[in-house]
């Protein structure tokens, strides 16, 4: 897409071929009737609708020995409706950074952790991921904790320990419960 708007920029971005996609906007004309409206020389006309033409912006027709330009309006509501797809440059995602980016290296696409991360650092932002799939304010079984950390990965004990020792989960009698954000270790247990 990128080199679509480019050449597209490229061939627009000159005075004479704006003023003959002006004129052609107006209707069909032929090379000598833009020379003569543009105070161009013919193959300078014809050098400028080439570009347009390689573009697709320009049709051409013969009528006997005379050839009829036109613009393709066509072509340019496909351009415009191609730029505002969501693929298009815009909408592109932007690189990961900070968490984001370590979780994409940790998690895979359908939302399980591939490995428990060596680092501390990393292992506080997956735990971090990990601990928002507890609701706040809800109390849960080991039996219920298990599970909820099973869909992430199936080492249920050792991440349930670290969401502990991260102050991020807090456990009393068997009962379960996320703690608020605020209060989370940043580097874990010391």
């Amino acid at each position: 897409m990128t080199e679509t708007l480019l050449e597209f920029f490229k061939a627009m971005a000159d005075e004479s071929r704006l003023r003959i996609v002006g004129l052609l906007a107006n209707g069909e004309r032929s090379v000598q009737e833009l020379a003569t409206a543009l105070a161009l020389k013919e193959p300078t006309v014809s050098h400028h609708l080439a570009i347009l033409k390689a573009q697709g912006l320009v049709t051409a027709r013969a009528d006997g020995t005379t050839r009829w330009h036109a613009l393709d309006t066509g072509a340019l509501e496909r351009l415009s409706r191609r730029i505002l797809e969501p693929d298009a440059l815009g909408a592109r995602p932007a690189p990961l950074q900070g968490e984001a980016r370590i979780l994409a290296g940790f998690v895979d696409a359908e939302g399980r952790l591939k490995v428990i991360p060596a680092s501390r650092r990393k292992r506080t932002v997956v735990l971090r991921w990990l601990a928002r799939a507890f609701e706040e304010g809800r109390r849960y079984s080991e039996a219920e904790v298990n599970a909820v950390i099973q869909t992430k990965h199936p080492d249920s004990a050792t991440l349930r320990r670290e969401l502990i020792g991260h102050a991020m989960l807090a456990r009393e009698a068997g009962v379960y419960w996320r703690l608020p954000e605020s209060g989370w270790l940043e580097g874990g247990p010391a």
